[in-house]
């Protein structure tokens, strides 16, 4: 692959990216929450599972634990997280995502349905299916977060 292939690749790559992001943002806008930025999402994406701390939450998005506690702080004032003493810790606290945040992943998840829906529409979906295993091969444990 010459370089200008490997740049028009890499391009088409974050330009699916970044329309991906803010159709699954728009997708939860239209699901009636109101206040949050793709950012948001990218930290639900960690505190789902189990909850994270702000330290985790700031590893995972790339940006400094102020940033990562000042994200903390409003999702809790918006009511899609919560602080709880971590299990583990007595210094630390754990921020878990409260049933507004859950339901907030849920309508992201079908968001995210909706764009592959589109996408199987033009490619097919065995190709769909095919892409999905391909970039999981290139990528298969990176944590999902935003490039700033």
């Amino acid at each position: 692959m010459q370089n200008s292939e490997a740049m028009a690749l890499s391009a088409a790559l974050l330009a699916v990216a970044g329309e991906l992001t803010q159709r699954i943002h728009d997708g939860v806008v239209a699901r009636g929450f109101e206040g949050l930025r793709p950012a948001h999402g990218f930290a639900f994406a960690r505190l789902a599972p189990d909850g994270a701390t702000a330290t985790d939450l700031a590893v995972h998005l790339g940006v400094t634990k102020q940033a990562a506690s000042q994200l903390v702080d409003e999702i809790v004032r918006k009511g899609y997280a919560e602080r709880r003493p971590h299990p583990d810790d007595a210094r630390a606290r754990l921020v878990v995502l409260t049933e507004r945040g859950w339901a907030c992943t849920r309508a992201a998840e079908e968001a995210a349905a909706d764009v592959v829906q589109a996408w199987a529409a033009v490619l097919g979906d065995r190709e769909v299916v095919a892409l999905s295993r391909q970039l999981v091969r290139i990528a298969p444990n990176g944590p999902i977060k935003p490039a700033w």
